[in-house]
C-alpha cells in the first residue's frame, strides 16, 4: 500500500519537533529526550495515565452538541503557540498530526472521535448521522448526511460534495494525505486507475442516490472503513468552491471557525463560522469566540512563557511543544505547575529494525532482544517520566483489543538478560557476530548508542556504530540495499487497528517503503490479507494482536524501542486542555478561556 514513509508522530517524538509532512525527513532517528534523571516523578506520571478505550457509537451518540468540560465558559480569545505553521490546509493534503489536529477547527469528516470521558472515546458520525452501514460483507458502506450541516456561506453540504472530495484526492496536485479509501475503491496504484473529476470523469464506485446519501463500493471487504473516514485527510471540500491547488491556501470552512487572516509562518486568526450548528456536532465544543495562532517559537521559549504565566500567556497553550531537556526536572519538581502539566505517552510505535537481508539468523536476533538495555536507555532519555518500555509491536495506547505479551522478559529484566543472550548466541550460526548499527547523529543518540554498544558487547556481539546525518537518515535506512544490520524507525496507526500498522511495516519492499526490516514472507502476507478481509471487527482486532506476537516469536524482525512520554504545559486561564491519546497533540475541541 502506497502510504506515508513514516508516522508524523515519529517526527514529533524526536524532541526538536521537526514537523513538515508525514514523509518529511526532519530530525530522524530514535526519539530524543532529556538527559539527567526524572525518575522521582515517574510514579505520579504513570499513575495519572490510562490507556484510552475506543468504541463505536450509535446514531444517538452522533447527535450534538459535544459533551462540555467541567467549568466551561464560552467566549474570549485563546492563543496557541508553536514553532511551525502548517504546510497544508487542504483536507486532501493532510497527513501530519498537527495539521489534522488544527483542521478540527475548520473542517469536518463523515465520522470522527467523540470524547465521552477521560481516556474514553467513541467513533461517531460527524457530518454523517452515524458511523455508516456496511453491506455486501463489508464491501459496501452507506452514509446519510445530517440535516443542517452547512458551508461557511450558508449553502448545505451535500452528498455530491462528499463524493467530489474523495474524487479530487486522485488528482495529480494532491501529493500528500492518506490513500486507503482511494485504493479500496480502485486499486493500489489508484492514480493510474483514475485521475480525478476535473476532466468530467467520475467514479462509479461512489454513488449519490440523493443529496443526503452516499454509497462507497469497495473491491474487497473492509470492516473498519468507518474508522478510515475519520481521518483528517478525508475532510470535505465544496465542489462549487474547489480551487484545486489554490484551495490549500484558502479553504472553505465546514467547521466552527473561519480563517480571517493568515500570515504564513507567523500567525493565523480564526473567528466563528455563523453557519456551524453545535446541534449537528458531537465532537467540537468551539467555546472561544476567537483563536490566535502564533508561530516561530521554539519549545524552550514556549515552556518559559507558559511557566511564567504572565499577562496574555495565561490564556495560551501549545498544540505539541513538549517541555525540553533544560526544563524537565524543574517542571516536574514544581508542585505549582502540576495543575497545568499534561502528560501522555506516544501512541506511535518505535522500533529498532533488523535488516533481514543481512541478519539471517533468528537466534542472533533473539539474543539482541534479550540483551537489549531498555532500562539504561530509558534513564539516558530522562527516566520513566520521559520514556515508557513497551513490549509489543502494536501500541497499547491506540490498539483496540490490545493484549499484552512479553517474549523477551523486558518487564522482569528491563536492564537485559545477558546470560540468556549468550546462550542463544552459542546456539546460533555465529557465537561472536559483528553488527553494523546505524543511528541518527544527535547528542542524545550518541549517548544511547554508547549504552546499546556496551550491553551488546557484554553478550559477545561486536557493534560497529555508523552515524547518519539527520537530514538524510530515512533516505539512508530506506534503501533496500543499505549496508546496515540494525537501525531505528517509527510508525503510527492511522486508526486504532493493526490493519494500519502490520501490513504497512511488513508490506511491500522498495526504496523508501516503511518495511525497513525487508521482511518478505508469503505465509505472513496471506495471513495479513485474510485478517484485513475479516468482517467481524472484534475478531479482526484479536487476530492482529495474535499476529503481533506470532511475528516476534517466529521471525523476530525487530526490537521494540522505548516510547517517549510528552510533558506539556498550558496557561492558568486555559480550561479543557489535554493531550489527545491518538494524535499526541493538545486537541482544540474542549479548550475554553477561564474568566
Amino acid at each position: 500500500m502506497k502510504v506515508r514513509t513514516r508516522s508524523a508522530m515519529a517526527v514529533l517524538a524526536i524532541g526538536a519537533l521537526a514537523l513538515t509532512s508525514a514523509c518529511a525527513e526532519g530530525n530522524q532517528g530514535a526519539p530524543a529526550a532529556p538527559s539527567g534523571s526524572a525518575g522521582a516523578s515517574a510514579p505520579a506520571a504513570e499513575a495519572s495515565y490510562k490507556a484510552p478505550t475506543i468504541t463505536v457509537g450509535t446514531a444517538e451518540d452522533s447527535k450534538g452538541p459535544a459533551i462540555e468540560p467541567e467549568g466551561v465558559v464560552k467566549g474570549g480569545t485563546v492563543t496557541m503557540i508553536d514553532r511551525d505553521d502548517f504546510s497544508h490546509l487542504d483536507p486532501g493534503q493532510l497527513y501530519v498530526n498537527t495539521e489534522t489536529n488544527f483542521s478540527l477547527l475548520i473542517a469536518r469528516t463523515l465520522t470522527g472521535y467523540k470524547r465521552t470521558d477521560k481516556s474514553e472515546y467513541k467513533l461517531v458520525g460527524d457530518l454523517a448521522t452515524d458511523t455508516g452501514t456496511p453491506s455486501d460483507g463489508g464491501k459496501t458502506w452507506t452514509f446519510t448526511l445530517k440535516d443542517g450541516v452547512k458551508w461557511e456561506d450558508g449553502t448545505p453540504i451535500t452528498s455530491e460534495d462528499v463524493k467530489w472530495s474523495m474524487e479530487r484526492t486522485f488528482a495529480s496536485f494532491i501529493t500528500q494525505g492518506p490513500t486507503y479509501i482511494q485504493q479500496w475503491l480502485t486499486e493500489v496504484d489508484h492514480k493510474k486507475a483514475y485521475q480525478g473529476p476535473y476532466d468530467g470523469k467520475r467514479l462509479d464506485s461512489i454513488e449519490t442516490p440523493d443529496d443526503k446519501t452516499i454509497v462507497y463500493k469497495f473491491k474487497t471487504p473492509h470492516a473498519d472503513a468507518n474508522y478510515a473516514f475519520a481521518m483528517g485527510g478525508y475532510g470535505i471540500v465544496p465542489k462549487a468552491k474547489d480551487t484545486k491547488e489554490k484551495y490549500d491556501k484558502a479553504p472553505v470552512s465546514s467547521g466552527p471557525y473561519i480563517i480571517k487572516n493568515h500570515v504564513v509562518d507567523k500567525s493565523i486568526d480564526l473567528e466563528r463560522n455563523p453557519h456551524w450548528d453545535a446541534a449537528t456536532d458531537p465532537i467540537r465544543g468551539a467555546y472561544p469566540d476567537k483563536w490566535r495562532l502564533e508561530f516561530g517559537q521554539e519549545p524552550l521559549q514556549i515552556t518559559d512563557r507558559l511557566m511564567a504565566d504572565a499577562g496574555p500567556d495565561q490564556t495560551a497553550f501549545t498544540f505539541y511543544a513538549t517541555v525540553p531537556p533544560e526544563r524537565l526536572q524543574q517542571v516536574l519538581g514544581d508542585p505549582a505547575l502540576a495543575p497545568r502539566l499534561m502528560k501522555s505517552p506516544s501512541p506511535y510505535g518505535n522500533y529498532y529494525y533488523f535488516n533481514l537481508d543481512r541478519m539471517k539468523d533468528q537466534k542472533i536476533r533473539q539474543a539482541i532482544n534479550y540483551a537489549w538495555p531498555s532500562k539504561q536507555i530509558q534513564q539516558t532519555m530522562g527516566g520513566p517520566a520521559a520514556a515508557a518500555l513497551p513490549t509489543t509491536i502494536l501500541n497499547e495506547n491506540t490498539t483496540v483489543g490490545y493484549q499484552p505479551y512479553d517474549l523477551f522478559d523486558k518487564t522482569t529484566k528491563p536492564e537485559g538478560d545477558i546470560e540468556k543472550a549468550k546462550q542463544l548466541l552459542a546456539e546460533s550460526s555465529n557465537p561472536t557476530p559483528t553488527i553494523v548499527y546505524a543511528y541518527n547523529q544527535t547528542p542524545v543518540q550518541e549517548q544511547v548508542t554508547v549504552v546499546i554498544k556496551s550491553a551488546l558487547e557484554k553478550a559477545g556481539i561486536k557493534v560497529v556504530a555508523k552515524p547518519l546525518d539527520r537530514k538524510t537518515y530515512y533516505d539512508s535506512i530506506g534503501l533496500t540495499k543499505n549496508e546496515f544490520d540494525l537501525y531505528w524507525g517509527g510508525w503510527g496507526a492511522d486508526w486504532p487497528s493493526g490493519s494500519t500498522v502490520l501490513p504497512v511495516i511488513f508490506g511491500p519492499i522498495a526504496d523508501g517503503a516503511p518495511n525497513y526490516s525487508h521482511l518478505k514472507d508469503e505465509a505472513l502476507t496471506k495471513k495479513m490479507d485474510e485478517i484485513t478481509a475479516m468482517t467481524d471487527i472484534d475478531a479482526q482486532n484479536a487476530a492482529w494482536m495474535a499476529l503481533d506476537k506470532e511475528i516476534q516469536e517466529t521471525i523476530t524482525p525487530l526490537v521494540v524501542a522505548e516510547n517517549r512520554i510528552a510533558n506539556t504545559l498550558h496557561g492558568s486561564k486555559i480550561g479543557g486542555a489535554e493531550i489527545d491519546p491518538q494524535s499526541w497533540t493538545v486537541q482544540p475541541n474542549r479548550i475554553f478561556v477561564k474568566p
